[in-house]
């Protein structure tokens, strides 16, 4: 028997616990989890007022050092600055790592943010800040599970507030799993939005030879017979749930699993998620590794019409990673090998690729973590975490190329000139996705919210 309204597990704002929605997608599509994602709303935005139509966040999980990467400090002493040599990039003026050498040659298509900031040196806590651009306030800080009295995370509100693309999902994230503080972490859902607008989650390895997108394909040995068996089981489902209970997803179901099917269906949405489509001279182009393939993954979604896809640099035990961009030690020696010629490949791949293809003027990347590293090393040559003054990268989507915006200190401290919130960035994404951010959006008490507390920043657009 089909219990559509069990007491059992977590319930959501909406009446339907995860895993009610979830049992009854996986009755009707042989694995397919994607119904409870898909209620999406039309909301059409000023045409004037929007430059770009997708995002792709490449969030370097752990904390990049900033001193590092995009403000290295010469002229400090060595127990600051550390080994690496600055390099000129392709505008005067602007110099980075030496171990960004592929990054430094597109240096004009992007901008780095020097003085971002906030308030908290907590994975959990600071992750949610930089996703949604608000500090987290529902429990302690040190909670690292999703919540549904969180904010949503901004592909959930662009699946929220424009209309959805045509046969893919509005809203992606990959890799799912493996990720330093667990793969659903506080901001990487839509929170109060509710379990509609949640992302599609790719759990698997796009480098690995046993790669698969998740359900975006019938399982082996449904016929296309059988599945509009099931489409017609669960349109009578549907029907029988909205006499058991007048709820708004009760009274929604048909629509989410229309859509769910034509996901399924949907020959476009089954090639976007086919990375090994790509000529293996692009593959290597963007790095044969777990990061460098999830970001070619992700042009490839835009480019089918995804508006937001979420790039997870995450932890593993096979190929560059290692301890990932939580460097507590050995700081350089990982950075140097393990974790900067892969993040400049992919990275440099990614803006030449978009740009190339006509469409990084319409695709906004953001490279980010949580923080930044401590200037000094500790006693382990390791860098620790460093929330007062840290670097971001912004491209495309409208953004101008070729400047920096904001400074820090002699030795990369604290801001020094135009300091930027996790909120601005978050508001920028907003104002050039054509959102504005500060529309009324309510929690779980019908409070009511702006999308964010942030002002766009002018002077980079």
């Amino acid at each position: 028997m089909l219990h559509l309204f069990s007491q059992q597990g977590t319930r959501h704002c909406d009446g339907l616990s995860r895993r009610e929605i979830l049992r009854v997608g996986a009755l009707g599509l042989g694995g397919l989890t994607l119904p409870n994602l898909l209620q999406l709303e039309s909301f059409a935005a000023a045409p004037s007022r929007r430059r770009a139509r997708s995002v792709i966040i490449l969030f370097l999980s752990g904390g990049p050092s900033h001193l590092d990467m995009w403000d290295l400090k010469p002229e400090a002493p060595e127990e600051i600055r550390g080994t690496f040599a600055a390099i000129d990039t392709n505008v005067p003026g602007i110099r980075i790592s030496e171990h960004l050498p592929r990054m430094a040659r597109v240096m004009d298509r992007c901008t780095i943010l020097r003085a971002v900031r906030h308030t908290t040196g907590n994975h959990p806590a600071a992750s949610y800040w930089m996703m949604v651009g608000s500090p987290i306030a529902r429990l302690a800080p040190q909670v690292a599970s999703m919540s549904r009295e969180d904010r949503p995370h901004p592909g959930s509100a662009l699946a929220r507030f424009l209309a959805p693309p045509a046969n893919v999902p509005a809203f992606v994230m990959v890799p799912e799993a493996i990720s330093p503080v667990g793969p659903e972490r506080p901001g990487q859902h839509a929170g109060f939005l509710g379990a509609a607008y949640d992302p599609y989650r790719v759990n698997s390895d796009p480098n690995s030879a046993n790669y698969s997108p998740g359900s975006l394909g019938p399982a082996n040995g449904v016929s296309g017979q059988r599945l509009d068996l099931r489409r017609r089981l669960l349109t009578q489902v549907s029907q029988q749930a909205r006499h058991l209970e007048q709820t708004a997803v009760a009274q929604t179901l048909d629509p989410y699993f229309t859509r769910a099917f034509d996901l399924l269906s949907s020959q476009a949405a089954q090639r976007a998620f086919d990375v090994a489509a790509e000529p293996e001279r692009t593959r290597e182009r963007y790095g044969r590794h777990i990061f460098g393939q999830s970001v070619l993954l992700a042009r490839r979604l835009v480019e089918a019409g995804v508006r937001l896809v979420h790039v997870n640099w995450v932890r593993h035990d096979n190929g560059p990673g290692g301890q990932g961009y939580d460097s507590h030690r050995d700081h350089l020696n990982w950075a140097r090998t393990e974790l900067l010629p892969p993040t400049d490949a992919a990275c440099a791949a990614l803006i030449e690729d978009l740009s190339e293809r006509g469409l990084l003027d319409e695709t906004l990347v953001i490279v980010m973590g949580e923080f930044g590293r401590t200037p000094r090393f500790n006693n382990a040559g390791g860098r620790d975490h460093w929330h007062h003054c840290f670097s971001a990268l912004v491209a495309g989507g409208g953004i101008r190329g070729g400047l920096v915006h904001g400074a820090s200190d002699r030795i990369g401290a604290y801001p020094t000139a135009n300091p930027v919130s996790p909120q601005d960035l978050t508001a920028t994404l907003y104002h050039l996705l054509g959102v504005d951010p500060h529309t009324t959006v309510y929690d779980l008490t019908n409070r009511p919210f702006p999308l964010v507390e942030g002002t766009p920043i002018q002077a980079i657009l």
